[in-house]
């Protein structure tokens, strides 16, 4: 099995657009929306419901999310409807839920990434 595709392993330069997409997702607030449109679409309503999150911060995630290409919207009378853009997500957060499995609390307890003393 591939771990890179082959137009990907040229260097650092190639990479980028793969580190793009895992840096949209990076965010809690992003995560969370994309997982919840993983269930099917919602409107910015829905997600604040749900997620409790601002309705400024839902907004403003999603549209970094649509500019990456990963979400879409349609209109709904006075609302949109927003749902993935990219079905194949669902997919990259199962290999991911999988690799925290694997992993244990390794990522969690990483100095670099995982959860420090200044985001509790």
């Amino acid at each position: 099995m591939a771990m890179i595709a082959p137009e990907m392993a040229g260097g650092r330069d190639a990479l980028a657009p793969a580190a793009a997409l895992f840096r949209s997702l990076g965010d809690p607030a992003r995560l969370a929306i994309v997982r919840r449109l993983a269930t099917g679409e919602a409107r910015v309503v829905d997600l604040v419901d749900q997620l409790g999150l601002a309705q400024s911060t839902v907004s403003k995630h999603l549209a970094c999310l649509r500019d990456c290409g990963l979400v879409d919207s349609r209109p709904v009378g006075r609302a949109s409807m927003f749902s993935l853009a990219q079905p194949s997500l669902i997919g990259l957060l199962a290999a991911a839920e999988t690799v925290l499995a694997d992993t244990g609390d390794a990522v969690a307890l990483c100095p670099t990434y995982g959860t420090c003393e200044d985001d509790k």
